[in-house]
């Protein structure tokens, strides 16, 4: 495994940077996605890199990608350097850099939301719904605790945001946005890949708590999963083992970077937004050790 990659330089043109990966342009019907160390919370990109990160989002999400293609055809190709070397030859000086962490992909149309599916009570929908009984605006049952399961599962869509925080909207608003048709085409998709994932994850006695997904069309209509799927980034993962509702879990995720600064944003040494604060060691050697062990449960294999 190579070093810390803040970011990414090939020789292809750049289309996007995002908050965490490069999307570069291969030709007209494949991007090649880098994915770096850097890390967002709370929307906002951190200054400091988490050591690995990069690698375990490709990865996991070529180990899903693959575990659920039955479920839904998704945009990975490779996410094999060699292969990806041997697609374009103008990458062979940079092999060591997309080592892990680089996939080719399918271009597609995206669609602009984000796809939340959420099994447990965690999170902004929980702070939504202590404040006013509600997910997303539409109205949950009474009584309920922080961490407590959701059965069903709940699809909770979100408004895409590239600087800024993303929006919980409701799923008529995406509806109104899309269309009836296409808004239940991408409801069903989700829950049925959150199901069909939490149920593979369920026996390495890990709980996915909630996740995100990002779905696009391809020219001919054809809905794939793209950008990232199951991963520390866009998923809650929790051990089984350790599961008690009431709280706030204990997690494989960046959990302790979520926790670090919500204490600064309660203690009012934060106000959520960027510039980002500082981080200490401690929190990105606990972040990165968090993500490793994410790959290593689900997978059972240790990070390449």
């Amino acid at each position: 495994m190579t070093g810390v990659l803040i970011e990414s330089r090939l020789p292809l043109p750049l289309l996007r940077r995002g908050k965490v990966r490069e999307v570069y342009a291969v030709d007209d019907t494949t991007l090649l996605l880098v994915a770096s160390d850097r890390v967002s919370a709370f929307d906002v990109v951190l200054h400091e890199p988490v050591p690995h990160k990069g690698a375990v989002l490709t990865q996991l999400s070529a180990f899903w990608f693959t575990r659920l293609a039955g479920v839904i055809p998704n945009h990975c190709l490779s996410a094999h350097a060699d292969e990806i070397v041997e697609r374009v030859p103008a990458l062979a000086e940079h092999r060591d850099a997309l080592h892990g962490r680089a996939m080719l992909a399918r271009r597609t149309t995206p669609t602009p939301f984000e796809c939340v599916v959420r099994g447990y009570l965690s999170g902004s929908a929980w702070a939504e719904y202590r404040q006013a009984g509600t997910l997303a605006g539409e109205p949950l049952a009474a009584s309920l605790v922080e961490s407590a399961r959701l059965e069903p599962p709940i699809f909770s869509p979100a408004t895409k945001a590239e600087e800024g925080h993303d929006e919980n909207v409701t799923f008529d608003h995406m509806a109104r946005a899309l269309g009836r048709a296409p808004a239940e085409r991408l409801r069903r998709a989700s829950l049925d890949v959150y199901e069909a994932g939490r149920a593979y994850a369920a026996e390495r006695g890990i709980i996915i708590a909630d996740t995100k997904f990002e779905f696009g069309t391809t020219a001919d209509g054809t809905l794939l999963v793209i950008d990232e799927i199951l991963t520390p980034d866009s998923s809650r993962f929790w051990p089984a083992d350790r599961y008690q509702p009431g709280g706030s879990q204990p997690s494989f995720d960046k959990q302790p970077l979520r926790d670090y600064l919500a204490g600064l944003k309660r203690d009012g040494r934060w106000n959520g937004n960027a510039p980002p604060p500082p981080l200490p060691g401690e929190v990105v050697a606990a972040t990165s050790a968090r993500y490793r062990d994410a790959y290593r449960r689900i997978t059972g294999q240790e990070l390449a």
